[in-house]
C-alpha cells in the first residue's frame, strides 16, 4: 500500500512539471524538496538492503522506483531554471551523490552488522526528517502570499498518505527509523493539507499562467 502511494504521489507530480515545460519558467515552484527527495531516496534505499538491515526491501524497492523520478523532476528544473539558479541546482546534486557514495563506501567498511545497521538507520532517518521538512520553504511562501497556487493538493495528500503509511509500517515492524521521521512527515503534511484548505480559492486551483516574482530566495 505504501507503494501505491508513493508511486501516486509521483504521478500526482505531473501537472506542476506540465506547467513548467508549457511555460518555459520554474516560477515559484520550490526544487529543493525533489534534491532531499534524492538523497532520502538514495540512503533510505541503501538501508533497506539486506546488507545493512533485515526484512526491509519494500523500503529499497520504493524509494528506488522513487529516486529515479526525483532524478527526471530535477532534470526538468535544471533545463527551465535560470542560470545562477542551475548552477546552484547542480552543485548540490553533484553533492548529494557525494554524500551518498561517502555513506555508502564509508557503511560497507564497518564489520560489525549492528554498528553498520544503527549508522545508517541514523543517517536515513535525518535524511527523511530533512525530506519532510523541505516543505516548509513552500509553506512560508503560501502563508506570506496568502496563495496555494505553488503547492500542489495531489502532492500534499499523497506525501500525507505515504508519511501514514510508512508510520505504520514501522510501528509494526519496530523499526524507529522508519516510524519517527514518516510520523514527523505525517505533521508536516497534515499542515500542508489544513494551509490548502485555509487559503484555497477557485481561482489559484485553475491558474496556469505564471506568477512570477522577483526574490532572493531557495525556492525556484
Amino acid at each position: 500500500m505504501a507503494s501505491l502511494f508513493m508511486v501516486v504521489s509521483i504521478i500526482f507530480c505531473r501537472p506542476t512539471f506540465r506547467r513548467i515545460i508549457r511555460n518555459g519558467s520554474t516560477e515559484q515552484f520550490s526544487w529543493l524538496p525533489y534534491i532531499y527527495a534524492l538523497l532520502n531516496c538514495l540512503i533510505t534505499a541503501w538501508y533497506g538492503l539486506p546488507m545493512i538491515s533485515t526484512d526491509n526491501l519494500l523500503v529499497t524497492t520504493v524509494n528506488s522506483v522513487g529516486g529515479v523520478f526525483q532524478l527526471v523532476y530535477i532534470a526538468i528544473f535544471i533545463v527551465h531554471a535560470e542560470k545562477n539558479q542551475k548552477l546552484r541546482m547542480l552543485g548540490l546534486l553533484l553533492s548529494v551523490f557525494v554524500v551518498f557514495a561517502a555513506i555508502a563506501v564509508g557503511s560497507l567498511l564497518m564489520s560489525n552488522f549492528e554498528v553498520r545497521h544503527l549508522t545508517v538507520g541514523f543517517l536515513s532517518c535525518a535524511a527523511l526528517v530533512s525530506m519532510f521538512a523541505s516543505p516548509l520553504f513552500i509553506i512560508n511562501l503560501v502563508i506570506r502570499t496568502k496563495s496555494v497556487e505553488f503547492m500542489p493538493f495531489h502532492l500534499s495528500l499523497c506525501t500525507f498518505l505515504m508519511s501514514t503509511s510508512f508510520l505504520l509500517y514501522g510501528l509494526f515492524n519496530f523499526d524507529p527509523f522508519v516510524y519517527v521521521p514518516n510520523g514527523i512527515g505525517t505533521v508536516l503534511a497534515t499542515i500542508q493539507l489544513f494551509l490548502f484548505w485555509y487559503y484555497t480559492k477557485p481561482s489559484t486551483r485553475d491558474s496556469t499562467e505564471p506568477l512570477i516574482i522577483s526574490y532572493s530566495g531557495s525556492n525556484a
